[in-house]
């Protein structure tokens, strides 16, 4: 009976869809010049001619510059969440740096198992590693928010696994960000929110502006854009730790000023070649915060803080990439690419309103205490930079009748990983770092080592390393009668910390008629373990019953993973498989239906905390000796299965004054782990990689995201009515197994155009104010002050938003 409702949800967007449904990723044209709802082929998914949408053998969702101006979010993460189902961008609060970089996945599959190109070209990875209990745990994937929206001409989701295309990370598919190439013409833009709770304030402008160069279509196209947004809190009183209860913790999203300047640029040499560039800087702070320490925890010092204190964590982001390259028409319709593209990503942590207990309480040579610590300090830096040249060419190779289209190339890429240490009151136990000093707190316990909040980083776990590898592939597609198109491609890589692998992919797609299509394809993928998960450490230190105890991220190769008996990493593997059908009985209507599975080998994640048992044993005999307490560590430990459909539908009814676009998508999928296991013989799969962590891979995102929408234009106002369906999510770690239920969340846009360059847009998101349930089986988390999700939250805990937004062009 608990299931009915959602039921029948799900039965009415079904309804919906039939009836209507999927046009919200609007189609778009590789031509930057063009309009944004003239857009209609994709490039993505194949390397032969480009195809519309609907020709396509895999599926290729399109989002174009009018989704991205009426969809309501400025955060390009939140966005694609809003209209397209196959991704998700899960809310995270109180997760350290993952509250500023939240991770973004495709599929329900990791963050680092979706590869993100810009015009192309692989956009490198971020330097934080998911390394608490939230979505993408233990992995580093792509820092989407650093990319801005004024710059971003259309966007194409091909979601299909796609390695042996485009290489390692393309397990679940690829994000495809075309920036705007358009000439002459100024494009600015405004908005201002907040939220039905009068908090989150934000304030957004951005302008963007295409610039001729030389006389034979050069152009440079340069966007800046800022932003700024308020915290929101939506913490419940502190009942358990203060007297009388009050809110003592920050749940909601962190203050964050984000600013950008990005470009995308072509001189052409003569009418067969040109040189091109693109790329782009971003700066973002964000304020966030840890735990609520209680004046009578041996973690706060009373005559500093006599109320207790909250710990702030603040975060400066800096993200800086450029690509250069030189494309040329050789004879006989072939073409070549030859580029070199760089990327960085770097997080700097700070701590605040915080201190070092054990200095406070250090005794002094001569007697007493110092009774002095730093309230601040720079907790560490984490820097990942990418270097990758390519060499491609292609054209047609024509046998007898039939006409191949040939791709191949040549690719090396650089990557690299570094951990700063923090200052040394970040980090130390004492001024002298001794563990053999006795600092105790008044009340007796042992006084916790390292600021409060989030401890530094230790020159132990500092860092600088990386890793290089060369990949050739080869792409084939061809006709060999009209109504069917045959592709396939092979890709060799070489990588040097861990071997060599080669990948295959295959598709067809037959059109027995103009309005009846099927589509299918099968292939092999892999992704290479990231240079964030070989090399990241940390070490922080945390009171355990008492005793001061020491827990260990311990890279690969350490002592203690050797002891373990956990080998390095190797990479993952996948066998993927698609079948679909495309049914487009008028230029009114179409619908397509892709059904999917994905099986995964050898996943790389992140383990459960490892701890000596309490009346000793193998465990302890391997960590005690070591001088560890606890240990955590990057593993090949789990294979997984992921089974899904897509259905997309979208009818178009044009009156005499108006037109009305109705749309749809269902997206169902299931992962599950299918196996645990290990490599030590102490260790079993089940005790390295806990039932928590089982839950939160299988059920920690929605295993049903609908969205579907109507589009009606009269005149000069546009309304869009947008509604998201996220399934229930489960999360089980710090509390009982707790269940969030089912959402949908309705968003609405009415536009009025004043002119064809100018438009004032009035919008509310989540306009029925949707919340995740109240905390059930939480034990003590809601009296803390956790009234609702937290590990995972795909809807987040806003509630309610307005905004106006202005956009004009001459």
């Amino acid at each position: 009976m608990t299931r009915a409702p959602q039921f029948k949800r799900t039965l009415l967007a079904t309804a919906i869809l039939l009836l209507a449904a999927q046009t919200a990723q609007a189609q778009t044209s590789t031509d930057g010049g063009a309009k944004a709802d003239e857009q209609t082929v994709v490039v993505l998914g194949s390397r032969s001619v480009a195809k519309t949408a609907l020709d396509t053998s895999s599926p290729v969702g399109l989002i174009s510059q009018k989704d991205l101006q009426t969809a309501g979010p400025l955060e390009l993460g939140k966005l694609l969440q809003t209209l397209d189902p196959s991704f998700n961008f899960s809310t995270t609060f109180i997760s350290d740096g993952t509250d500023s970089i939240r991770p973004a996945t495709l599929r329900s599959l990791g963050p680092d198992q979706v590869l993100v190109l810009i015009n192309g070209k692989r956009r490198h990875q971020q330097a934080l590693v998911n390394v608490q209990q939230t979505i993408g745990r233990g992995s580093a994937g792509t820092d989407i928010n650093a990319i801005p929206l004024a710059a971003i001409h259309h966007i194409e989701v091909l979601r299909d696994g796609a390695a042996a295309q485009y290489g390692s990370d393309a397990i679940a598919g690829v994000i495809n960000i075309v920036l705007k190439s358009n000439i002459g013409e100024t494009a600015v833009s405004g908005q201002l929110g907040t939220t039905s709770e009068g908090d989150g304030d934000l304030y957004s402008a951005s302008a963007n502006r295409g610039f001729a160069l030389g006389e034979n279509g050069g152009f440079v196209n340069l966007t800046v854009e800022a932003r700024k947004r308020g915290e929101t809190n939506r913490a419940g009183p502190d009942s358990l730790r203060v007297n009388p209860p009050r809110v003592t913790q920050h749940i909601g999203d962190s203050n964050t000023k984000d600013y950008y300047l990005w470009w995308n640029g072509a001189l052409p040499i003569d009418q067969h070649s040109e040189f091109y560039a693109f790329g782009g800087v971003s700066k973002r702070k964000s304020d966030s915060y840890g735990f609520f320490r209680s004046a009578g925890d041996a973690r706060t010092v009373a005559s500093v803080y006599p109320n207790g204190f909250l710990p702030a964590i603040s975060t400066d982001i800096k993200d800086a990439s450029w690509a250069f390259g030189y494309r040329r028409d050789l004879p006989s319709d072939w073409k070549a690419d030859i580029s070199v593209n760089y990327g960085q990503s770097e997080l700097a942590f700070h701590e605040s309103n915080s201190l070092n207990v054990s200095y406070w309480y250090e005794p002094k040579p001569g007697g007493g205490i110092y009774a002095e610590s730093p309230r601040e300090a720079d907790t560490g830096t984490l820097r990942f930079s990418q270097l990758t040249f390519n060499a491609d060419v292609k054209g047609p190779v024509k046998i007898g009748d039939t006409t191949i289209s040939l791709a191949t190339g040549f690719e090396y890429r650089k990557d690299n990983y570094e951990i700063v240490a923090g200052d040394p009151v970040s980090y130390q136990y004492g001024r002298t770092n001794n563990p053999a000093i006795n600092i105790v707190t008044p009340g007796g316990a042992t006084a916790a080592a390292g600021i409060q909040g989030f401890p530094g980083y230790t020159p132990g776990t500092a860092v600088d390393s990386g890793r290089h590898n060369i990949a050739l592939f080869l792409d084939a597609e061809t006709k060999p009668v009209d109504t069917l198109t045959l592709g396939g491609a092979v890709r060799y890589e070489d990588y040097s910390d861990f071997g060599n692998t080669v990948t295959g992919k295959l598709s067809a797609r037959f059109d027995p008629t103009k309005e009846l299509g099927f589509r299918a394809s099968a292939s092999t993928g892999f992704r290479a373990p990231s240079v964030q998960q070989e090399f990241y450490s940390s070490v922080s230190t945390n009171l355990n019953n008492g005793v001061l105890t020491e827990t260990l991220t311990a890279r690969q190769g350490s002592a203690v993973t050797q002891a373990f008996g956990i080998k390095p990493l190797k990479e993952e593997t996948s066998t993927s498989g698609s079948v679909g059908v495309v049914f487009r009985p008028s230029q009114n209507f179409s619908l397509t239906a892709d059904a999917y599975q994905i099986k995964i080998k050898d996943r790389i994640v992140f383990s459960s905390e490892i701890a000596p048992e309490a009346g000793g044993g193998p465990i302890a005999n391997i960590l005690r000796p070591l001088g560890v307490g606890q240990a955590q560590f990057f593993t090949n430990a789990v294979d997984t299965r992921t089974r899904g459909l897509d259905v997309v539908a979208v009818h178009t009814t044009k009156f005499d004054a108006s037109t009305l676009v109705l749309s749809g998508q269902l997206g169902f999928n299931k992962t599950e782990v299918t196996k645990r296991h290990s490599t030590s013989s102490v260790l079993s799969g089940e005790k390295l990689f806990d039932k928590s962590q089982v839950t939160l891979i299988e059920h920690g995102q929605p295993r049903k995201h609908h969205v579907v929408a109507a589009d009606y234009t009269v005149g000069a106002w546009n309304l869009t009515t947008r509604a998201n369906y996220h399934g229930e999510v489960y999360a089980e770690n710090f509390s009982p197994l707790q269940k969030w239920d089912a959402r949908w969340l309705v968003d609405a846009t009415v536009r009025y155009a004043f002119s064809k360059r100018t438009f004032l847009s009035l919008g509310v998101n989540n306009a029925f104010n949707q919340l995740p349930n109240e905390w059930t089986n939480g034990g003590d988390f809601p009296k803390l002050g956790f009234t609702r999700c937290w590990e995972t939250c795909p809807i987040g805990v806003n509630g309610r938003s307005f905004y106006v937004r202005a956009d004009t062009a001459f």
